[in-house]
């Protein structure tokens, strides 16, 4: 029930304004308020953590055409338990979101079933299938916050540099899923000597290598940013290090899998550690890291991937990429990055925060007096161990079950209301 509050004795963090300090955070009537009203409910936050609500820049909510696997019910509840407030949905749905009336029909379904924000991006050619642009101005009009054409790539430079040009005159980001076909050929995992000893076909890394350069020349090219989604190689993060330093407007974001995992998951975990780009090698792993550290990659998206377990159950080679990861994000990342020395806990909330907020140019991620009252509590200390059966998905295909982690969200606030509360005497409506 939305309600005046005050969130008292938290440590508030606020990358987007520069704050971090112990300090009281009013709430009226849905929004942020530089003063209590008179009536409001006082909530202990004490040895929390209160920050802007969380925005996930990549999420597979898999409506419409692929409710099987997940919902917009079912997604935003796992996002709220996750601590977003606000989701970027992927358009490689069945039908892909390639013209306004798709995006009319998931911003309708959004308004009845979700528990946070939806915010959708439409694809950047009709049916994803990299032959013919789609109407970026119709798509923009009807309320698409980026094109993509994620889970495939356009594969001739040409169009490529149209579709910038293009989103450019309707002012809409363009974020990009790296793959060259003709090298990638469909591998079912990193090539290399993992692959070889598990017989399984293998996708080299340059097959993300080479998309990326070619982003970055069209970057150069156009002067309008691109963002590169789940970045997952050492070179490829090497590139985008150099273009940024040059002054271009790239961008890039790390998957959690990406920043905890490598190719031996695979051995252990079969087609529950596939995905698209594929888990690579340990330098690789602490390549993604290091440019986390200095900046290189300033966004951390789960890319939640859901799929049935019996799509999961045909073996590595012949099962759809993709892991689910809206619940367990917040909790590796605290325990990989901050916990392990390599992010301070303000620079892990902006990868949360004010870098998914400055790639799409969003309204959301701060705690400015007068925005809405989207706020993630956090007890960065809590130990405690995954398990995906108890995620709020309906898909648990991911290589968590077991794991040990030290951080978790306790709270998230949606327009001043509980969207997922642990708080004592708080109730949710994500229980």
């Amino acid at each position: 029930m939305q309600g005046d509050m005050i969130l008292r004795g938290g440590r508030v963090i606020d990358p987007a304004n520069g704050v971090d300090a112990a300090r009281d955070l009013c709430i009226t009537a849905g929004r942020l308020a530089a003063e209590p009203a008179p009536t409001a409910r006082v909530v202990d936050v004490s040895g929390l953590v209160v920050c802007p609500g969380f925005i996930d820049l990549h999420v597979h909510l898999r409506e419409p055409g692929q409710t099987h696997k997940e919902d917009i019910a079912t997604g935003t509840r796992a996002a709220a338990a996750g601590g977003f407030t606000a989701v970027v949905a992927m358009p490689n749905t069945a039908p892909p979101v390639d013209c306004p009336e798709i995006v009319a029909q998931v911003y309708g379904l959004a308004r009845e079933k979700a528990v946070v924000r939806v915010l959708q991006s439409g694809a950047l050619t009709l049916g994803r299938a990299g032959k013919e642009l789609s109407d970026a101005a119709a798509l923009a009009q009807a309320g698409a916050v980026a094109l993509t054409d994620d889970g495939t790539c356009i594969q001739t430079a040409g169009l490529m540099l149209e579709a910038v040009r293009r989103a450019a005159a309707v002012g809409l980001p363009v974020i990009d899923h790296c793959e060259d076909e003709s090298v990638a050929r469909h591998g079912a995992m990193n090539a290399g000597a993992v692959a070889q000893r598990l017989g399984v076909s293998g996708q080299p890394g340059l097959a993300e290598d080479l998309i990326v350069c070619r982003n970055i020349l069209i970057c150069r090219e156009t002067g309008w940013p691109i963002h590169i989604q789940h970045i997952s190689t050492a070179f490829s993060i090497a590139l985008v290090r150099a273009a940024r330093r040059e002054g271009l407007p790239i961008t890039a974001e790390a998957s959690p899998h990406h920043i905890c995992l490598t190719e031996a998951c695979c051995a252990s975990h079969g087609a529950n550690a596939k995905m698209n780009p594929p888990l690579r090698t340990e330098a690789d792993r602490r390549a993604v890291i290091a440019g986390l550290a200095d900046g290189t990659i300033g966004v951390i998206a789960s890319d939640h991937a859901p799929h049935t377990a019996v799509e999961k159950a045909v073996g590595l080679e012949r099962a759809p990429a993709g892991i689910v990861g809206l619940e367990a994000l917040v909790s590796l990342c605290l325990t990989e990055l901050v916990h392990g020395g390599v992010l301070t806990l303000p620079a892990f909330v902006a990868t949360l925060t004010a870098g998914p907020r400055a790639v799409l140019r969003l309204a959301h991620g701060t705690l400015s007096v007068g925005a809405p009252a989207d706020v993630t509590v956090l007890n960065v200390n809590a130990e405690h161990v995954l398990h995906p059966a108890e995620f709020r998905s309906r898909s648990t295909n991911c290589p968590y079950e077991g794991r040990v982690c030290r951080g978790r969200v306790e709270g998230t606030l949606v327009d001043g209301e509980w969207a997922f509360s642990r708080l004592p005497g708080i109730a949710g409506r994500v229980g």
